[in-house]
């Protein structure tokens, strides 16, 4: 087998085989830190396709052990078959908005040295870059904010009202108080404004509502990766008349879409929404 920081020599291909388990880790860590001393400030290295979700992950505690001071990007494959009538776990769309956005507007010495994904998340079609960075919020306390924008991107990237925040994908309104729950976080957050100034910015539990800790602002990125303002429900409107002709009053797809209401299963439309 060749020297580790061999592998990465133009126009070579490099074939590990009949390798045991765990030695695709250390050979990627040593590349990635190999690569990350030549290029420095050059954002992603290392590209790696992992067979399965299982793999992926299997890999992502193995780097870290190897290299613990690497930084390591995980882009999961939906949990679900293509066009079925569920959406995938917001977990896992929380994960993958979350990577989206990090790649696209992250600056070069903050990119992550090895993107981990899978074979099935690399075939899907995933929003545009122009898509991915409209589709993120964020403020830090002391901000002028405006309230009626903050709430109209909430409602835009699938954010659920209701009257106490409990789950992710959730936000309330009361007086001057904003709490919303971001997909993918630990805890929800409540954002105190005094008019057009945020105020403070508080994580609390989600089952007492009692204030956990302090922090210095928020980053908000969609529920899913479908965005429901009005040019994409219009893109939706014509590419599905487009493929299935016209359509009856009782698709509650299209339906739900041009009310710009989210529904179960939509994110498998993603190509007519751009």
């Amino acid at each position: 087998m060749p020297e580790f920081g061999d592998i990465d020599r133009p126009g070579q291909t490099t074939v590990l085989a009949g390798a045991p388990p765990g030695l695709d880790a250390r050979v990627l860590a040593d590349l990635a830190v190999t690569l990350a001393e030549r290029r420095v400030n050059e954002g992603p290295v290392i590209l790696h396709v992992a067979r399965d979700g299982e793999r992926m992950r299997l890999l992502e505690e193995s780097l870290a052990f190897f290299a613990p001071d690497l930084r390591i990007l995980s882009f999961p494959a939906w949990d679900c078959l293509p066009y079925d009538r569920v959406s995938p776990h917001p977990k896992v769309t929380a994960e993958r908005v979350g990577a989206l956005a990090l790649l696209v507007s992250s600056p070069p010495e903050l990119m992550p040295a090895i993107v981990l994904t899978t074979v099935n998340s690399v075939l899907q079609r995933v929003p545009g870059r122009e898509a991915v960075s409209a589709a993120s919020y964020s403020a830090r306390s002391g901000d002028t904010i405006d309230r009626e924008a903050l709430l109209g991107f909430l409602a835009q990237n699938g954010y659920e009202r209701a009257g106490t925040v409990r789950e992710a994908g959730e936000f309330a309104v009361r007086g001057g108080i904003v709490d919303v729950f971001p997909p993918g976080a630990d805890e929800p957050l409540r954002l105190d404004l005094f008019g057009d100034e945020l105020e403070a910015v508080r994580a609390f539990d989600p089952l007492t509502q009692i204030t956990t800790r302090r922090t210095t602002g928020l980053a908000l990125g969609p529920v899913g990766e479908v965005r429901l303002d009005e040019t994409a429900v219009q893109c939706f409107r014509a590419g599905y008349r487009e493929a299935f002709g016209p359509v009856t009053r009782d698709d509650p797809l299209y339906r739900a879409i041009s009310e710009g209401r989210r529904h179960i299963g939509m994110d498998h439309w993603l190509p007519l929404f751009h």
